[in-house]
């Protein structure tokens, strides 16, 4: 059976999780459900970075202990499951987790059996917010491009990762597709990067300037783990890899496929570092990257450090879950920034949700009660002029497969809307109040089916995307032993923004 390893990336903890967090963490559910939904084996994997140096500084200014102080973010982050109605398998937590703390020392030792870890003195530009050195040409007017800060500048002695040796066979595994890199303008981004030279890169700080947070270098004492070695060392310590078992094996080494999910801030982490260090280590990388971009607010970056915040804990809490979801798949784009209003969240879920779906099934199942007393009509196989409405559902299973496999999410839930749209436009064509008017009953019962399947087959369909709408359709149309469905009720109500939420916080 196939095995399909999902992952988003562990944010770090030094503030609540906000609404571009919950894009990632929806965009890999639905791919989780969906290939679940076709008889894949698949294990979707989240967590949370606590080892990072901006979390201590976070902690310090709060006046809290750094392991409270992450214990509590980290809580609000693993917690995002329920409100935006996730079906992770498992979660990790790098200062917690015993998994992660032994797993990073084994494979830190397996790089360096492989030659390929070094100690020697370095001086550089380093972006606390980022976790990252820069060289001057990667500043503008020596400032951070993603935090707008000047970096520290710090000299120090730190252990370093041969990365250079491994440029050749990176731009290979990219170029022949073994590591696919969608859209194709971040894989382009990537292989620029190789072929502008590789520099080897600092893998470790001193425990002294990480104040001691972190973990600790094998058979180094002053030196902690570089925050991004240890995260993202957490793809396989999730996976017992300290033990070399057999969830190592199933879901990393001999796995169908290997999916990351990020933002393209991290990018070169996950498509250059992670590779080769993987190379080095001598385990398989991964087989698919998909990059998204961010989430705005006025045009702003959402972000914790720039203070342009959406809370997804209020948004799904006055709007509901089903909104959230369906904004974050509908009105994102594959690749490009999208601005975030509550308008237009409401108008989404309102025009498509209530208006189009929930309007849809409730429609279909009163004229069922109205004119059959509530029986589901037998199905029929020649509904009057009903062939585009059966041509949408037909064609819905491979157009949601095809736009997945692309990432394409905004492409893949419109294959759903199309049925929604068909039925809706069929209903208005077919006046089936007109037939049960002039007793046309054969014709009626025809109809109705063919509305009754076409809502069935939204309900199964929506399953990925809107896990808690699908269950409620499926259930509103499923007839029971007696062949009757159940009584009309309330499935996606019209919603108004009547307390806005914050985004500037």
């Amino acid at each position: 059976m196939t095995s399909t390893y999902i992952t988003t990336t562990i944010p770090y903890v030094n503030a609540r999780p906000h609404l571009g967090h919950a894009l990632e963490l929806v965009q890999a559910d639905v791919l989780a459900r969906y290939r679940r939904s076709i008889g894949e084996q698949v294990r979707f994997q989240a967590g949370t970075d606590d080892n990072s140096l901006k979390n201590v500084l976070a902690a310090e200014a709060a006046g809290v202990d750094v392991q409270e102080f992450v214990d509590t973010n980290a809580a609000a982050f693993t917690g995002l499951a329920e409100p935006l109605s996730l079906s992770v398998d498992d979660l990790i937590r790098t200062s917690s987790d015993p998994r992660h703390s032994a797993g990073v020392e084994r494979f830190w030792r397996a790089c360096a059996d492989s030659g390929d870890l070094y100690r020697r003195h370095y001086e550089g530009r380093y972006c606390v917010g980022c976790e990252q050195f820069y060289t001057a040409a990667e500043l503008d007017d020596g400032r951070c491009r993603e935090h707008g800060t000047v970096p520290d500048l710090v000299s120090e002695e730190n252990w370093f990762f041969r990365l250079s040796r491994y440029a050749g066979q990176l731009r290979g595994l990219i170029v022949d597709g073994t590591i696919r890199i969608e859209p194709a303008e971040r894989r382009n981004e990537v292989l620029a990067l190789i072929d502008s030279g590789l520099d080897d890169f600092s893998v470790s700080r001193s425990t002294e300037r990480a104040r001691g947070w972190g973990i600790a270098v094998p058979g180094d004492p002053e030196q902690v783990i570089y925050v991004w070695w240890d995260a993202l060392g957490n793809y396989l310590t999730a996976l017992d890899y300290a033990d070399g078992g057999e969830n190592l094996s199933h879901w990393w080494t001999n796995a169908s496929r290997r999916i990351h999910l990020l933002g393209k801030g991290v990018l070169r982490f996950h498509a250059v570092y992670w590779p080769a260090m993987l190379l080095s280590a001598g385990e398989a990388v991964p087989t698919d990257i998909f990059v998204h971009s961010y989430l705005t607010v006025n045009g702003r970056k959402i972000s914790k450090s720039s203070g342009a915040t959406v809370d997804p804990y209020d948004l799904a809490g006055e709007y509901g879950t089903d909104a959230v979801r369906w904004w974050l798949l509908r009105e994102v784009p594959r690749g490009a920034d999208a601005d975030f209003t509550v308008d237009r969240l409401v108008s989404r879920a309102n025009d498509e949700l209530a208006n189009g779906f929930g309007n849809l099934v409730n429609r279909v199942v009163t004229m069922i009660h109205r004119y059959r007393d509530g029986r589901a009509p037998a199905a029929a196989a020649n509904a009057p002029d009903a062939a585009a409405l059966d041509r949408a559902i037909r064609d819905a299973p491979g157009l949601i497969a095809g736009a997945l496999d692309d990432f394409e999410f905004r492409r893949a839930t419109e294959a759903v809307w199309q049925i929604a749209d068909e039925a809706n436009r069929y209903v208005n064509h077919a006046r089936p109040w007109e037939l049960a008017k002039t007793g046309k009953r054969a014709e009626l019962d025809a109809v109705l089916s063919a509305l009754l399947v076409a809502c069935q087959a939204i309900g199964e369909y929506l399953g990925p995307f809107l896990p808690d709408a699908a269950t409620r359709i499926i259930r509103q149309c499923a007839p029971d032993e007696a062949g009757r469905v159940p009584s009309p009720g309330p499935l996606l109500p019209r919603i108004a923004p009547a307390v806005p939420v914050p985004q500037l916080t």
